[in-house]
């Protein structure tokens, strides 16, 4: 499951991003999808400066941006607009060329997430420190039902770069121009599944951060890509059902209640 993957550091008008290990290749992710983004859509991430090995971990430089973490409020109009276009521009960027950047599936990609889900839906922990045991196990119940539907997830496309994680956070605003940071878990994806994780995301869904209706129509989603998007919904709201369990930092960081909620999210959803 995700973990600790970093620390960040600032130093003027640089960015240095300390990655814990190698092993998971997060590093390696976002140095070539920043490369990759300078050379085709320069201004949207951050330019990558240099790459280091410190204390035998290692290190992304990138420059700083400016602008302030979008989060914890609805995007205005204006902000909805500003990261549809940069959404496109991301999206837009022509597949053979993210091959030949050596980038591959973005982690826990369209084929490879409904695996993991089930996996991590087979090994519940104890719910007792749950406020709702039962309605979290109704959740569980319902999140495996619905991944071992026959056609329950549309057939996978890689012809997209993805950032993968779109927490709020993780979108810069200058006033006119939404940036983005955090391509660790980058790569190659559709366009529908990562939209999908966007508005999923829990720091964006609890407070309401992004209006699905606006944000699709500022990325100029194609009818069929939108109902792909709204289909890859349960998957990503059963995603957030597991790191919201106990035993995981979700569950820690959230108040009492949040797991359940997000039980009931997740049936509404499946219908």
């Amino acid at each position: 499951m995700p973990s600790h993957t970093h620390d960040v550091t600032l130093d003027g008008a640089e960015v240095r991003k300390r990655f814990v290990n190698w092993a998971d290749g997060e590093a390696d992710r976002e140095w070539r999808c920043l490369r990759l983004l300078h050379d085709e859509a320069p201004g949207i991430a951050p330019r990558p400066l240099r790459r280091e090995t410190v204390d035998g971990h290692p290190v992304v430089v990138m420059e700083r941006l400016p602008g302030e973490s979008l989060g914890g409020a609805p995007l205005t109009a204006e902000q909805t607009l500003a990261l549809g276009a940069t959404l496109r521009t991301l999206y837009g960027i022509p597949r053979e060329r993210v091959v030949a950047a050596g980038i591959e599936e973005r982690r826990y990609g369209p084929s490879t997430l409904p695996a993991a889900l089930a996996g991590w839906l087979d090994d519940i922990p104890d719910l007792s420190a749950c406020r709702d045991p039962e309605r979290v196990r109704a959740g569980i119940a319902a999140a495996r039902e619905w991944l071992a539907r026959p056609g329950g997830i549309r057939e996978p496309r890689l012809d997209s770069l993805g950032i993968a994680d779109l927490n709020p956070a993780n979108i810069l605003w200058d006033g006119r121009t939404c940036r983005l940071v955090d391509f660790e878990d980058g790569g190659l994806t559709d366009a529908a599944f990562d939209l999908a994780d966007h508005v999923e995301h829990i720091a964006a869904r609890l407070p309401g951060v992004f209006d699905v209706d606006a944000l699709c129509a500022a990325v100029e989603l194609s009818t069929d890509d939108e109902a792909r998007m709204r289909a890859y919904r349960p998957l990503w709201a059963a995603f957030w059902l597991v790191m919201l369990l106990p035993g995981n930092g979700g569950f820690r960081r959230n108040p009492p209640g949040t797991t359940e909620a997000q039980a009931e999210h997740l049936m509404a959803l499946i219908g």
